[in-house]
C-alpha cells in the first residue's frame, strides 16, 4: 500500500469515527516543507473541535504507524469553505440548486467555462443555468442557457457563495 493511499485510509477510518465525511487530503511539497492537508465536511458544518480531533488522532496514528515517508510534514485539518470543490457524485447532488463555476475537459455547446446555478444531477449527469452579468469571453457561456454536462466532463467545479 503506497503512502498516500494508506494517508486517506487513516483520514477516512478518523473522519467516519467522529461522524464526518473526508472531502480532500493532499500531500504536498518535499522535505521538511510538506504539508499533509485534510479537508473534512459535514451537514451541520465543521467545528473547531472536529478540526482539532481529527488532527489529534490522524497525527497520532500516522507518527505511530510511519505513514508519512521522511517524517516531517505540517498537518493541516480544515473545512471545505464557502467555496469548496465538488469533487464527488455526492457533493453535486447535495449542492442542487447553489450557485457553481466549472471548468470542462472537452468544449459542451462550444465552451468549456461555466458559471451558474445547478439545476439537477441524475445518473451522472448534471444541468446548469447559466448566469453571468457581462458579456462572456471567448470559451464562456452566455446567461441563461441550460447545459447538460456529463460528470466524466469536468474537469474542476467550485461551489460560489452567494451573499
Amino acid at each position: 500500500m503506497g503512502a498516500e493511499t494508506k494517508i486517506r485510509a487513516v483520514a477516512e477510518r478518523a473522519a467516519h469515527n467522529h461522524g464526518l465525511d473526508l472531502v480532500e487530503v493532499e500531500l504536498k511539497g518535499g522535505g521538511k516543507a510538506r504539508t499533509l492537508r485534510i479537508v473534512i465536511d459535514k451537514l451541520e458544518g465543521v467545528t473547531h473541535e472536529d478540526c482539532a480531533n481529527i488532527s489529534r488522532e490522524v497525527s497520532t496514528i500516522l507518527d505511530v504507524e510511519e505513514a508519512v515517508p521522511g517524517g516531517t510534514y505540517t498537518l493541516e485539518v480544515s473545512s471545505p469553505g464557502l467555496d469548496r470543490k465538488l469533487l464527488k457524485a455526492t457533493d453535486y447532488a447535495r449542492f442542487v440548486g447553489s450557485r457553481v463555476k466549472l471548468t470542462t475537459y472537452e468544449p459542451v455547446n462550444g465552451n468549456r467555462f461555466f458559471d451558474g446555478k445547478l439545476e439537477s444531477f441524475q445518473d451522472g449527469r448534471l444541468v446548469l443555468e447559466t448566469i453571468s452579468g457581462k458579456k462572456p469571453k471567448p470559451g464562456h457561456a452566455h446567461a441563461g442557457q441550460k447545459v447538460e454536462i456529463e460528470l466524466s466532463n469536468v474537469e474542476k467545479a467550485n461551489l460560489v457563495p452567494e451573499i
